[in-house]
């Protein structure tokens, strides 16, 4: 990481921070700085800024936290794919938890964009530009389930529309399987809440009634819990997104007082209860080591023949180990 320390003079008054950063950063496009802006590495004042149209008054600090650079472009590389299905349009897959959906600083290789690299050869839509061609929506690199990825740039636009639209007019449909801390007092509902980044932490989301704050609506519904003490209890639940933001379930469970077993960013605090689990259980959430969190279904219009599709996908092993563990 590169730190990058000037103070605006008086002729920024009145202008964007976003713009204002193009200018005296000219190596650096608005797409760029606005990202830098939102991953919370712009400090204003001493303090962290994450509103991009924030106007400026002049002689404002500024420290700029670049991350490292990553490969101009990524390299194809053979990995183990789970393909549900594929045409010439568009690739569903499980994507198996651990894996980075596209490179990133320290995440250069190994991400699911090399593996479709080599799998497809090349035909992956680009309107995501080199980095993250053909994706559409993300699923957390330790979060397992079924994906879509675009080939073509069809395609591409018809899925970003669907995802968009949250499924409100047309037949997108995204249901995940989670494992979450506590005995829900309401056993179904709705948590809408809007998210941001953390302006202490970039690694995490809040919630926030910030203006940069994005609306967020998960749906969930209780399957299962198990018989034990209060501080053992865990619930097995189902959950439908509405919108898709970055860590929603795991935000929203979390702020609603369920995090997710094995979530060490949202769940740290929950720590001192996995001792009073029983010991198979213990033990499957010590092998999971992760947040049980698995995408099960996906549905949508296929983009080009307007066919509805849906697939759907069981948990990997470790997560069924903790299921069965907890709630058989």
């Amino acid at each position: 990481m590169t730190r990058v320390t000037f103070t605006f003079g008086p002729h920024v008054a009145g202008q964007r921070l976003d713009k204002a950063l193009v200018a005296a950063m000219p190596d650096h496009s608005r797409a760029r700085i606005q990202q830098m802006i939102a991953e919370s590495r712009v400090m204003l004042s001493g303090q962290i800024e994450m509103n991009g149209s924030k106007k400026l008054v002049g002689g404002e600090s500024v420290i700029v936290d670049e991350p490292p650079p990553v490969a101009a472009s990524p390299r194809p590389q053979v990995l183990p794919l789970t393909i549900l299905h594929e045409d010439d349009d568009l690739i569903v897959l499980d994507k198996a938890a651990g894996m980075v959906v596209h490179p990133s600083a320290g995440h250069e290789t190994g991400t699911l964009v090399n593996a479709l690299l080599a799998h497809c050869g090349g035909s992956l839509s680009g309107i995501n530009g080199v980095l993250r061609p053909g994706i559409v929506h993300r699923l957390d690199k330790d979060t397992s389930g079924v994906m879509v990825v675009a080939k073509s740039d069809r395609a591409h636009r018809g899925l970003a529309e669907q995802f968009a639209d949250h499924g409100r007019t047309g037949p997108l449909d995204r249901a995940y399987r989670a494992i979450a801390w506590g005995a829900f007092e309401r056993k179904s509902g709705t948590i809408d809440a809007a998210i941001t980044r953390s302006r202490q932490n970039r690694e995490k989301m809040i919630i926030s009634r910030a203006e940069e704050a994005r609306f967020a609506i998960t749906h969930y519904q209780v399957q299962a819990e198990n018989a034990a003490e209060a501080r053992a209890r865990a619930s097995l639940v189902s959950c439908r997104l509405e919108t898709g933001r970055t860590h929603q379930i795991r935000v929203h469970l979390a702020h609603f007082g369920h995090p997710l077993m094995g979530d060490a960013l949202y769940g740290s605090g929950f720590r001192t209860r996995e001792k009073l689990l029983e010991p198979e259980a213990l033990q499957a959430l010590l092998a999971l080591n992760r947040q049980a969190l698995h995408a099960e279904l996906l549905a949508f219009a296929h983009p080009v023949t307007g066919k509805e599709l849906r697939f759907e996908t069981k948990p990997p092993a470790d997560f069924a180990a903790l299921e069965r563990a907890l709630f058989a």
